[in-house]
């Protein structure tokens, strides 16, 4: 008999309240495999793309085994602690644990760089069931003698392909091994490269892997359409696709910062509401221009890779490729922003010639040609796309 609700995994009340606040009543395919596994204790090697609710599958389960039984977190020493590789993704897994521990009454908190460090060593201070935080950020902390890692029962890595990208990998090694030996340990990866393959075989003992949403099935669930455009009109082609109003909430992912910057400025010069997201933005800022893009206040978010997996917003009309990512795994991640929880989405790319070496890489990672759009018919061929 197949699992149906969450009620059917085991959880507790508490936990199944929260869902039903949130309307959650079935469980996606990852939530429905990993839960019951992580529940009786034991390691996970997950394998799931963004946007198939891998969150609720670790936070659920970590949730209701901290708070049977309940103890008493000490401080300065967190009793789980969750990696992820870019502040927007620990700030979106922060608010999630949030709203489903809202019943536990369990203390977490999260941690990353760009911000003050005391409201974190407070945080700290007064003890967490759950630590959230970014590796660079974390490795401050336990130079400064804020954090001791010896008492966390459960290890959580999330998106570990893109913290190998990142170049996170040896500081994630070096934080594992300050946690005990004897603790329950999850890695979630969206792709699993020989490096992070290693890296599983070291931090987990015995896991069970679960592996949902492989490549081929996230990207049908989206129409793809390339068109092919030398790098000087790229700006006249994006402008002209947005006179369509059926092009209603964009995500536009550029390859460089400045490149970011550039093309939000562009587009607010030609009348559209625009904003930019990366690593030179400062915190706050890059908050706001993601709370304003969700509550449909601009019409484009422009980001680069090290953002793109923190931007967890639904109805997100198309992904526009304005330059080709150059790690082929990343524009499975990117064109993953939209069609979100089964529904269909579109994604848009721009290829210089001299990218057409990454669109072959693209198409051989997703065993699928990617259509491609006449460009002589321009901005009339967005809706068809």
């Amino acid at each position: 008999m197949s699992i149906t609700t969450f009620a059917e995994l085991g959880l507790a009340e508490p936990l199944l309240r929260a869902l039903r606040a949130e309307n959650y009543i079935d469980p996606t395919p990852i939530q429905a495999r990993a839960i019951p596994v992580l529940l009786a204790g034991k390691d996970i090697l997950g394998i799931a793309q963004t946007g198939t609710g891998k969150t609720a599958a670790f936070a659920l389960p970590l949730l209701q085994r901290l708070a049977e039984p309940r103890v008493q977190p000490a401080s300065r020493a967190p009793r789980s602690l969750i990696l992820a590789p870019t502040r927007e993704l620990a700030i979106q897994i922060g608010e999630d644990i949030k709203r489903y521990g809202r019943n536990m009454g369990l203390r977490s908190a999260v941690i990353f760089g760009g911000v003050g460090y005391k409201p974190q060593t407070d945080a700290l201070n007064r003890g967490l069931d759950i630590l959230v935080a970014t590796p660079g950020r974390l490795i401050d902390h336990i130079g400064q003698g804020n954090v001791k890692l010896d008492r966390v029962a459960f290890f959580v890595l999330d998106e570990a392909d893109r913290m190998l990208d990142m170049g996170f990998i040896r500081d994630v090694r070096r934080i594992a091994a300050l946690l005990p030996k004897e603790r329950q340990s999850l890695l979630f990866s969206a792709t699993m490269p020989q490096d992070v393959a290693k890296l599983a075989a070291t931090l987990l003992r015995q896991p069970e892997r679960v592996e949902v949403a492989p490549v081929k099935v996230t990207v049908d669930l989206i129409d793809q359409r390339v068109y092919h455009v030398d790098t000087a009109r790229k700006r006249e082609l994006l402008t002209g696709l947005l006179r369509d109003p059926s092009l209603s909430r964009i995500l536009v992912f550029t390859r460089t910062k400045r490149g970011a910057n550039r093309v939000a400025e562009q587009l607010g010069k030609a009348g559209v509401r625009a904003d930019a997201i990366h690593g030179n933005k400062s915190q706050n800022a890059r908050q706001r221009a993601l709370a304003a893009f969700r509550a449909g206040q601009l019409r484009v978010l422009v980001a680069t890779d090290v953002a793109s997996r923190g931007i967890d917003i639904d109805e997100v009309s198309h992904v526009i490729n304005y330059d080709m990512p150059e790690v082929p795994e990343s524009y499975v991640h990117r064109i993953g922003r939209t069609g979100r929880a089964g529904a269909r989405g579109i994604a848009l790319s721009f290829c210089d010639p001299s990218e057409r070496g990454c669109l072959r890489d693209i198409e051989r990672l997703t065993k699928r040609p990617i259509a491609v759009v006449d460009n002589r018919g321009g901005a009339r061929m967005a809706a068809a796309a």
